[in-house]
C-alpha cells in the first residue's frame, strides 16, 4: 500500500461527544463498531448472529474504495 492509502474507511458516524462509528477495514473487509464518550473509546468487530464477524465483500461498493 502507498502510505496515503488508508486501511480503514469510516462508513457511518452518529453523535458527537458521545460517537458510535463503523470502519471497514478494507484489506479484510471485517466491519467494526467504535464507540467514544469524551476521552473513553472501544472497537470491537460486528458480529453477525452466529457470532461470526460480518464482512463487506472488498467489492461491495466502489464508490467507498
Amino acid at each position: 500500500m502507498h502510505k496515503d492509502d488508508k486501511r480503514f474507511i469510516k462508513t457511518y458516524s452518529q453523535g458527537f461527544m458521545s460517537a458510535t462509528e463503523i470502519w471497514i477495514d478494507k484489506v479484510t473487509g471485517v466491519n467494526y463498531l467504535y464507540h467514544t464518550n469524551g476521552y473513553a473509546g472501544g472497537l470491537t468487530p460486528l458480529l453477525d448472529k452466529d457470532g461470526k464477524p460480518i464482512i463487506k465483500p472488498l467489492s461491495y461498493d466502489s464508490t467507498i474504495w
